[in-house]
This record gives C-alpha cells, structure tokens and sequence, in this order.
C-alpha cells in the first residue's frame, strides 16, 4: 500500500484554495448531476431496445426456420398463423420477463456477472412457465418452435448486453458516463477506494470528495467550509458528520463507504442518506472475494458475512472440464487449415521445428509440456542473458521486451494477433490447461513465489484469463498476479465465459500483444 500523501493547506487568502473552486464548480456540478441522471436513463433505455430486438429477431428466426420452409423437419402439420401471433407477442412478453427478473436496475447494468446471470436465469424461468403453461393446458405447441426462439433470444439477448457494455466503457474511458462518487471512510482506506476507482475507468467512477470518518485534527478543521485539504488530488470536503452538506456541495451520486468506519457511525450515515436517490455502497474488508462466495448471515440481529470456500471441485468443475475439452476438439477441428498454414509459414521463414514446446508449471505445481507456434529464432534461450537489458518490466519476476531481437518477422506477426498461442489447444484437449485461467507459469518464476502466490497453481493454467482481458503484457507483475488469484478465489462458468467473450475484444486491439 503506498502511503497517504499528506492533506494539502488552505490558501494563504484565509480562504482555502479547494474551497474556492467548490464555490465555482457548484453550477457544474449539478449540471454532471443531471448528466449522471440523463446518461442512466440512456443507457437503460439502449439496453431494453437492444433485448426488445433480440426477442423480435428469435422469434422471426424460429417462425423462419419452424414454419417458412427453410428447415426441413420432417413433423406433423401445424397451423403456421398461431406462431405468427406468438411470435408477435414473444418480444413484449420476452422484455416482462428480464423486468421480472430485475435485469433492468440500474445496479446489475454495465458491470459485473449479475447483469448476465439475471438474463440467464429469466430464460429459464420463462422457458418453464410456458412448458408447465402447456402442459397444464394441454396446448399443443411446436416443440421446434420452443427450442429455437428460447436459445435463440437469450444467446442474442447476451451479445446485445455485451456490445451495450463494451459501447459503455468505451466511454467512460473518454471520461463520459460517469458516477460521481464521495468517498466515505478513514484515512488509508479512503485512499484504497480512490486508488481503485481509478485503475479501472470502465467502473465510470469519478472521485468527487473524500469525507474523513472523523475530523482531521491538525490537518483541517471540522468544519466543512474549511475543508481545503485533498487526498490524492481528491479534495476533503469535511467528515461523515456532515455527510448531507457533503454530498449537496458535490452533487455525488454514489457514496462509498469504507470497511473501517464504525458500525454507530455507518448507521447514522445510512439515516442521513434516506431518501436522497443517493446509491450507498459499503466496501467489504474482504478483498478479491465476490459472488457466490459471500452470503449474508444473520446472528442476534447483526447481518455477518458468511464466505465459502472456492469451489475447486464437484459438478461444476466437471462441466468446466466438458466444456474446455469440447471447445478445443472443436477449434482443432475448425482451425486445422489455418493450423498447417501457420506452421508452413513458421518452418518456411526461419530455421527449426514449428512448434515450440517449453516447460511450464500446472496446477498443484505439477511441471508439464506446454506447446505455442515458434515465434522466435532457436538460439533464443541460448541468447536470454544476451537481451536481459531490453526487459520492460520494472521487476525480474519476468522477461518481457517489446523489441526482442530473437524474434522473428513471422514472430511478430504471430504475437501481434496472438495466433502463437494456438496450440495451446493440444494442452486444453490433454487436460494439463483450461480455456480459462491463470497465467502458465515457467518453474523459474515458481520459485520465486511468495507463499500466498502458490495459490496461482489450485486450478490449470489457461489459454486466456482476467490477465489476457486487463492488459496482457502491459500490466504490471503484482496486478497480473492479484488477477490470477482474483480469478481463483471467484471462479464460475458465467466468469469464464465473459473473459472468452472479452478475449476476443481484447485480441482484435492488440494491447499488449509482444
């Protein structure tokens, strides 16, 4: 943790500097208040079009496919103009679902597995009412219609939710769409909170105020029109005290509140914040632990926080299993052509076998042979020493260079669009890496572990991971690692699949890709 910047002082008018502009910037504020309000509204407005259009489109390709003669199926007649009813109807009754559901608050959208869970969990539930629905009475429904419109729906429903998002944070990384948020909480875990609004600009949070937990003494006065001090450039508008002026002198839509303040003071502050349309969130003092995890538990009145274990075995992790051998065997399949093409290409334009292969270290710190396309010379493990110098990591842990001489021009081609990772397919297939998952470590960076990063080797190492989707090379060791035991601790199918779908967003921008 990097140590709190000390709290700047007033100006020497008498009239602190930090103040002064919160005088001025008052106006604009409120005008980013109602912009906050007006963006939301938006963006739920975008996100309902978008699931409006889904239903329409599933149920015309399921009336298409089931009825306009383009799919043979080979079944009894039925009567086309009761479907062409239906299908009109499924997109309004497709919508009250997801509302149902709650997949339409503004707290699940933009961010998070939940959003994508809710949509999940709507399909079945609306999938179930119509087969219990027909059953009960005795309604003869074209079955192929139903599993067309249902798979159809959802699976669009999805990839619209998921260009919505991408859409969204690509603004707010122009610094648009965002929450303003007031930090509530003591001095470092104040900090923590700014620290972490801002390494992700796709949360769309923008820091407004810091309130102290308690006033800070010799630093400033406990009044808020005194403030004048700031917390990594964040100005401190006073204490939880005066949360009420706080949040009108900001005009803050969120209010962050850290896990150290105390539980008389949180109270209050949750009483002030009633009925303000001002959200509250509270930071777990549990780090990197979120999902299904963390369940609440009533004891004697006072809500605890039961979490579970990481569910490293059972059910699910058997379909994780099913799932990365059978998208592998698939992809192989697929892919082969361009699979002989690039390692023609890689044997034609350098010296040496086309596949790599290399010592990598898999779970439970079991050593196994990982395979990639070649993308440098054969003398480059000779050459490392050589290149040591070049490594654009701030640290040993790793060597990573963006102008590596032992790469080759196909090399970099290879890099460039990820294409050497491919035969990493062969270790999905053989069991020794996942699609998803951590970074497959080399025994030498093993042994430099601490005794908390071991945890890295509980799972298989995959293809792609929350380090492929965040930067890739570009990160920084300790992030890369924190994401991996993040990916860990909050392992789920759903996780999985967002980081495969945000894989290949992160592919086509090539960040980090050397």
């Amino acid at each position: 943790m990097a140590s709190i910047p000390t709290p700047r002082a007033a100006s020497p008018t008498g009239t602190p500097a930090d103040d002064r502009a919160g005088e001025t910037d008052q106006p604009a504020g409120r005008q980013a208040y109602r912009a906050h309000i007006s963006w939301e509204g938006k963006y739920t407005r975008l996100v309902v079009c978008a699931d409006l259009a889904a239903g329409a489109l599933a149920a015309a390709l399921a009336y298409l496919l089931r009825f306009g003669g383009l799919v043979d199926f080979d079944l009894m007649p039925v009567s086309p103009t009761p479907y062409l009813i239906l299908s009109a109807v499924f997109p309004v009754a497709w919508l009250a679902g997801m509302s149902l559901n709650r997949a339409y608050e503004d707290r699940f959208l933009g961010g998070g597995t939940e959003e994508f869970r809710r949509v999940v969990n709507a399909a079945v539930r609306l999938t179930a009412l119509v087969a219990v629905g027909s059953y009960a009475t005795k309604a003869e429904i074209a079955r192929a219609y139903l599993l067309i419109v249902f798979p159809a729906a959802t699976v669009l429903t999805l990839a619209g939710r998921g260009a919505a998002r991408s859409l969204l944070h690509r603004m707010r990384q122009a610094g648009r769409c965002q929450h303003r948020v007031l930090v509530v909480g003591a001095g470092e875990s104040a900090a923590s909170l700014v620290r972490l609004a801002r390494r992700d600009p796709s949360a769309g949070w923008s820091v407004v105020g810091v309130c102290l937990d308690r006033a800070p003494g010799r630093h400033s006065h406990d009044r808020l029109e005194s403030a004048g001090f700031d917390l990594f450039g964040v100005p401190i508008v006073g204490t939880s005290d005066a949360l009420e002026d706080a949040i009108r002198l900001t005009d803050a839509t969120t209010v962050a509140i850290s896990p150290q303040i105390d539980g008389e003071r949180l109270r209050r502050a949750l009483w002030a914040l009633e009925g303000t349309k001002v959200d509250v969130l509270v930071s777990s003092a549990v780090t990197d632990v979120t999902g299904p995890r963390i369940h609440l538990r009533p004891v004697a009145g006072l809500p605890l926080l039961h979490i579970e274990e990481p569910e490293l075995t059972g059910t699910r992790r058997l379909m994780k299993v099913l799932l990365d051998r059978g998208v592998a065997f698939v992809s192989l399949t697929l892919l082969s052509p361009l699979l002989f093409g690039l390692s023609m290409a890689v044997r034609l334009t350098s010296k040496g076998p086309a596949i790599f292969k290399q010592t990598r270290v898999g779970q439970g710190g079991k050593e196994f042979t990982m395979y990639k396309f070649r993308s440098m010379y054969v003398d480059a493990e000779a050459r490392l020493a050589e290149v040591l110098a070049l490594n654009d990591r701030e640290d040993d842990y790793m060597y990573k260079a963006k102008d590596d001489p032992r790469i080759s021009r196909i090399g970099k081609f290879l890099r460039k669009w990820s294409l050497d990772e491919l035969p990493q397919l062969l270790n999905v297939l053989n069991g020794t890496m996942s699609l998803v998952g951590p970074r497959p470590p080399l025994p030498r960076e093993v042994a430099k572990y601490a005794d908390d990063v071991h945890r890295r080797l509980m799972v298989k190492p995959g293809l792609t991971g929350l380090w492929q989707v965040s930067g890739r090379s570009d990160l920084p060791t300790d992030e890369a690692v924190q994401l991996d035991l993040r990916y860990v601790e909050n392992w789920s199918l759903a996780m999985d699949l967002i980081i495969l779908w945000r894989t290949v967003f992160a592919v086509l921008k090539r960040e980090g890709a050397y």
